[in-house]
């Protein structure tokens, strides 16, 4: 069996408490206190969670002099190897001194616990920037861009104790906090990182002669970041060099220029059509190029112009508001929303020559993250699933139907924001998904749920060959339209109008699957789906009832359901989404987005 390339990798994604187990749930909560006491004894004050990814959770809090440090602890169920990753971490930390680095402080163990110290940063990270106001202006994308050229200059200098660069391996917007006060930006989460094996030139550095074996050679020392963002020699298992870095900015800046979550959509919406300098704006798309040599010669002129660049004079343009594409409906509620995005029927995104070579690495996160959700994909069709996870990010519910047919794009949509605040960026998020999908020419469904996780109901039992047993009092839950809202059934979009879902694996019992079709007689909107684990059942739902006075009848075709649940075998998921009327919005096709330049006399404009 060969080596596959892949061989460390990392995604910090967040799943919401409220879809864990009970015992899970309760497991976290727990360890999430054991660290905040211990940080305490420690002499420690106004300690908060401020972040928690696949291997480690952050916390920030105060020393006696009044500032603010960060706090690093692996979780302690992972492996003592992949514990070991945090030392690691401390010591690539210790050999950089930069005023866009907060600085190590310690590093030290506690009652068997590894635990990193850092200064925190001020400021927020720039993916939740991103999130909040969407596109960033390009006067800002270029100030940003001018402090990571000065970070990417820094780091190719020979600052590890052998004189090697250093490699941070996991740039992206997340992991870099944006001050607003001073709009500077700090690198943070050095956990990717490792001193290059080769220069900017990519010749290999080595002091020691052992080190140019021919195996060593051949084996990079890389960790794979953010697959959203990394770039193809370092996905691909490639000996490390600054290069990685120039790829992790390149795919941050185009992110947060463009208002995505991800680098994959920049085919179809180039650098150049994002209203950028000219100059920039070819430079970005040069350095995301599928030909390497282009992106190594637009990312040498990056860090040598960019100076230069920087001190254009721009001006905070008026923006005029986008227009949604697909209808946004805004409803306030008197309780917070913790949104999870379901998706199904994917597969006919994949390309037919899928890669196999990363299918025998034995990693949860690749699993989830990568071999389920991507692999095989082209860049498009990755953007366009990233842009439907972007939505989960909102306080939003509802659902989205895509249908690709010859002649274009067919959009049915139910969604609905509850914080009129977040509308002009949720409209960007949702207008490039429209555009991304309209830019991928295949016939196919794609259907997606947004649920709040905190309706989820668990139900546990013994045993995978025992009975969901529904627990006393347990109801699902909806909201009731204040007035009845018209409908028009040669609009509605049923429960079943797309048949059985061939990606979904466990079969309802016959009486749950009568009481949906009566549900479906009942004019509302939502969705339900049913995750049966070994030992766990969820039933994720949302609804909304939009015919008030048969309230009576729609409660009790929910609580029949529930009823059913002891009638379900078998593992897998099940789910069905129904929209309150058929609007259906059609798109032609497109290749790529027009080109769109900042103005050369910005004060004129």
């Amino acid at each position: 069996m060969t080596t596959p390339a892949l061989q460390q990798f990392y995604i910090p994604e967040e799943q919401s408490i409220y879809l864990l187990s009970h015992q899970d749930a309760k497991k976290l909560k727990d360890w999430i206190g054991l660290c905040q006491q211990q940080l305490e004894q420690l002499g420690y004050r106004d300690i908060e969670l401020v972040g928690k990814g696949a291997y480690a959770f952050v916390f920030a809090g105060r020393v006696g002099d009044g500032s603010e440090h960060v706090f690093k602890f692996t979780r302690i169920t992972l492996p003592r190897h992949v514990q070991d990753r945090l030392e690691e971490e401390a010591f690539m930390l210790g050999h950089v001194a930069h005023s866009h680095v907060p600085r190590l402080i310690a590093f030290q163990r506690v009652r068997q616990q590894s635990m990193l110290v850092m200064e925190r940063a001020p400021g927020t990270n720039l993916e939740d920037v991103s999130l909040r106001h969407g596109r960033l202006s390009p006067r800002l994308i270029i100030r940003i861009a001018a402090q990571l050229a000065d970070i990417l200059r820094y780091l190719r200098r020979d600052i590890g104790p052998a004189g090697q660069p250093v490699v941070h391996g996991d740039i992206k917007p997340s992991n870099l906090v944006f001050d607003p006060d001073r709009e500077s930006v700090a690198l943070i989460d050095w956990g990717s990182s490792v001193f290059a094996q080769l220069d900017a030139d990519l010749q290999f550095v080595s002091t020691h002669a052992m080190e140019l074996m021919p195996d060593n050679l051949q084996q990079s020392n890389a960790r794979l970041g953010d697959v959203y963002f990394i770039g193809e020699e370092q996905l691909d298992g490639a000996l490390s060099s600054p290069r990685f870095d120039e790829q992790g900015a390149a795919a941050t800046l185009y992110a947060l220029a463009s208002g995505q979550s991800c680098r994959f959509g920049c085919r179809v919406m180039p650098a150049v059509s994002l209203g950028l300098p000219r100059e920039f704006a070819r430079v970005l798309d040069a350095m995301l190029s599928t030909d390497g040599s282009v992106r190594r010669q637009a990312g040498d002129y990056f860090l040598d112009a960019m100076p230069r660049m920087a001190r254009t004079v721009m001006l905070d343009l008026p923006r005029p508001p986008e227009t949604p594409l697909v209808p946004i409906w805004g409803r306030s509620l008197d309780r917070d929303i913790d949104t999870v995005v379901y998706s199904s029927r994917k597969a006919f995104l994949r390309e037919e020559s899928s890669i196999t070579s990363l299918n025998d690495v034995n990693d949860v996160q690749l699993d989830r993250y990568y071999k389920n959700f991507m692999q095989g994909m082209g860049d498009t069709e990755k953007a366009f699933l990233a842009a439907v996870s972007r939505l989960g990010r909102y306080p939003v519910v509802g659902g989205l139907a895509i249908r690709w047919e010859a002649e274009g794009v067919y959009f049915d949509t139910s969604l609905n924001l509850h914080d009129r605040s977040l509308k002009p960026a949720f409209i960007v998020a949702v207008n490039n998904l429209v555009t991304l999908a309209r830019a991928i020419h295949r016939r196919g469904i794609f259907k997606s749920c947004l649920f709040n996780a905190r309706n989820t109901l668990h139900i546990d039992r013994d045993s995978s060959e025992a009975p969901f047993i529904l627990p006393e009092g347990m109801t699902l839950s909806y909201e009731v339209s204040d007035v009845p809202e018209l409908e028009d059934r040669s609009r509605e979009h049923s429960y079943f109008e797309d048949g059985p879902d061939p990606e979904e694996f466990l079969v309802l019992p016959e009486r749950i699957m009568t009481c949906l079709e009566a549900l479906n007689r009942i004019h509302h909107t939502g969705m339900i789906i049913f995750e049966a684990l070994p030992r766990h059942l969820k039933i994720h739902s949302y609804y909304r009832l939009l015919d008030p006075s048969r309230e009576a009848e729609f409660r009790s075709c929910l609580d029949d359901i529930l009823k059913a649940v002891d009638r379900i075998e078998g593992l897998g998921v099940s789910g069905y989404m129904k929209m309150p009327y058929k609007d259906t919005k059609f798109f032609p096709h497109i290749e790529c987005q027009p080109e769109r330049f900042y103005p050369r006399n910005p004060r004129a404009v």
